[in-house]
């Protein structure tokens, strides 16, 4: 079964790129023109991706991302025309797992779609489990544990924690985690990877000032505790 996409964007043209784009990659597309209809047809679809332009009418983009993290762990990249810093660092704290700006390439869009919807999927079929304190990472069932209590985590969350924990005590630069991650590096993304981080160690409990599992390699990057 074809992998669902939603595509959100007040624009008319670009949806109608994109979609066109998707669906010839394979992809089955359901779209939406504003905030409120893209969280209907979200609840309706179930889709297994949302591509969301942060400009639009109504609700804003960043106030769709944010009901959709509270609702759902379903990957999210952003489409936004805004070169504000700020702006896409706000879209990653609130938990997308990528975002694009435009003007862009729709094959770019195409490739990161595929991307994020890979480590979605998961890296292995076999079963690994790693465990690190009350830490417990399962690869197969693309599932962390703390304790007894079942953390979600976006997709970008997960890879980087799977690409830390296999590897403790090994430093990673900024860049090579997005590689890990995206499968891509893109020049000038590398510190997206910094709210990534921000909102991981959040989630497993772990205190930025003094943490247990993620370190901070100051000059470097991040790796996790040995």
């Amino acid at each position: 079964m074809s992998k669902k996409i939603l595509v959100v964007d007040d624009e008319k043209k670009i949806v109608s790129v994109v979609r066109g784009y998707l669906e010839q990659a394979g992809f089955s597309v359901v779209t939406a023109s504003d905030g409120q209809q893209a969280l209907i047809v979200f609840r309706h679809e179930k889709p297994n991706l949302v591509l969301l332009d942060l400009g639009l009418p109504e609700v804003d983009g960043l106030d769709v991302a944010r009901t959709l993290r509270k609702e759902s762990s379903v990957p999210i990249i952003m489409l936004t025309a805004r070169i504000e810093e700020t702006d896409r660092l706000i879209g990653l704290e609130l938990g997308a797992d990528d975002y694009i700006l435009k003007p862009f390439s729709p094959r770019e869009v195409v490739a990161r779609v595929r991307a994020v919807l890979r480590r979605v999927d998961g890296v292995t079929e076999s079963a690994q489990v790693f465990h690190a304190g009350e830490l417990t990472l399962n690869l197969s069932k693309h599932s962390v544990l703390l304790g007894n209590e079942s953390i979600e985590l976006t997709p970008t969350e997960f890879g980087l924690l799977a690409a830390l924990m296999q590897n403790p005590g090994q430093a990673f630069t900024r860049m090579q985690l997005l590689d890990r991650v995206q499968g891509q590096a893109y020049d000038g993304y590398e510190r997206t990877i910094d709210a990534h981080i921000k909102n991981l160690r959040q989630k497993i409990g772990d205190d930025p000032q003094a943490p247990r599992y993620i370190l901070t390699v100051f000059g470097v990057g991040y790796k996790f505790a040995d």
